[in-house]
């Protein structure tokens, strides 16, 4: 006998709606889904009394009964962070650069606005409705873990720019600070050193028993480097004397070290935020213990993934998505020795390939099947990052089986699997 499903049957489209957003306003286009012809359009404020007061129109209107699909180039903000509040709707974010191909397609002309725009997205979205996925949001927990990994990334980038600019700004006046700060200008003992004493006249009037205070205070602690410290601002002689440079870079030094002073706490808040939402979060332990995560990258790869088990049909969806998966052209005229030509995928979000990047590179340290993967792509002429890519390839379709069953990592049932299959790589974790 079949077994009923227990599942209420899926409620139909009876509309489909595209939105052009804008900051001021949206152009809203739709049709009801039992004429493909008849398109009404509306343009609403973007506020958000207007945008619900909309929203019950079109509920009152098509009835409480079916769903309306809302095809907009957005995957992230406020429009449809707002939409996801109401039940009822299915949200599509489709890719700009789809639709910049499939307007090329229908206007030759290169006619662009924003009525035309919303048209074509509700258009697209009914034509292509089939191999189109609705947004699944995560629960709020991994939301905000997501947002707070991508800001604290925002911001280690920041970081390193205002350290590289400082570097370059102290070689031209004030090399002696980078000797003392060991060359690193990215940390509070660089802001503070710079910002007490921004040249090296001022630097040689302070009495060693101040110089010691203040190294002491930033936990510089050991003797002997403590003394070679000393004998070196002792010693040290300018490396320019003109007076226009140095008051002038003096006082650059002084801004960039403030606002890198500024932004260490935070990137110290956001650390200790993330290392909590990870610590609480159901799926974090299935990428806690990976090779090579560390409390940086795990808590990336578990939003990569999300929480929606059904949002990835395979490993190679997800590889794709995440923009490690290549792409290969065996288009025209090849033969059997020519498949085709494999090419860097540039459409994707660069966050999430960049966190699949920056792990696989970290896992080849730690991991050594994953090191003589790396070894063996080298060995065939790879270059460095093509060799990485290659085995960020393969961690995903491991991460995946994992995430998909909820079952963490095992490093030796792996280590028992390549030695079954009779892996080139089973050797390299025996030792």
């Amino acid at each position: 006998m079949k077994k009923l499903s227990s599942e209420p049957p899926a409620q139909p489209i009876v509309a489909f709606v595209g939105i052009d957003w804008a900051d001021q306003k949206h152009d809203i286009v739709w049709s009801a889904a039992t004429s493909a012809a008849a398109t009404e359009h509306q343009v609403v404020a973007n506020r958000p009394e207007a945008l619900s007061q909309w929203v019950t129109e079109m509920r009152q209107r098509f009835g409480p009964q079916g769903r309306i699909a809302i095809f907009l180039e957005q995957s992230r903000g406020a429009l449809i962070y707002h939409l996801m509040n109401y039940e009822g709707l299915m949200l599509y974010p489709i890719n700009p650069l789809q639709m910049a191909h499939y307007r090329k397609a229908i206007k030759v002309s290169g006619d662009k606005h924003d009525r035309l725009d919303a048209t074509l997205l509700c258009q697209f979205g009914r034509l292509h409705l089939d191999g189109l996925k609705p947004w699944q949001p995560d629960d709020a927990l991994t939301r905000k873990l997501a947002l707070l990994n991508e800001d604290r990334r925002q911001a280690i980038e920041k970081r390193s720019a205002l350290a590289n600019e400082l570097k370059s700004a102290l070689k031209i006046y004030y090399p002696l600070a980078l000797e003392l700060l060991d060359n690193d200008t990215s940390t509070l003992l660089a802001a503070d050193l710079v910002l007490h004493w921004p040249a090296l006249e001022i630097l040689q009037k302070q009495s060693q028993s101040k110089l010691r205070r203040f190294f002491y205070a930033h936990n510089c602690r050991s003797e002997q480097k403590m003394l070679q410290r000393l004998e070196a601002i002792r010693q040290a002689q300018p490396m320019i004397r003109d007076r226009a440079i140095i008051e002038a870079a003096a006082l650059k030094v002084q801004l960039l070290s403030q606002q890198l002073k500024s932004l260490l706490p935070y990137i110290a808040l956001y650390e200790n935020q993330i290392a909590q939402l990870f610590g609480s979060h159901p799926d974090g332990f299935l990428f806690s213990d990976l090779p090579g995560a560390g409390p940086a990258l795990g808590p990336r790869l578990l939003t990569a993934f999300g929480t929606d088990r059904d949002r990835f049909s395979s490993s190679t969806e997800a590889a794709t998505i995440f923009g490690i998966a290549p792409i290969c052209d065996s288009s025209g005229k090849r033969t059997p020795k020519q498949p085709g030509t494999v090419c860097y995928r540039h459409a994707c979000p660069k966050f999430l390939r960049q966190s699949w990047h920056e792990f696989a590179a970290c896992s080849i340290r730690s991991c050594p099947w994953a090191n003589a993967y790396y070894e063996a792509q080298r060995a065939k002429g790879k270059s460095h990052h093509t060799a990485v890519r290659a085995l960020a390839f393969k961690w995903i379709r491991i991460a995946y089986a994992c995430w998909k069953n909820r079952t963490p990592y095992d490093p030796n049932r792996y280590k028992l699997a390549l030695a079954q299959r009779g892996s080139p790589f089973a050797p390299a974790t025996a030792q």
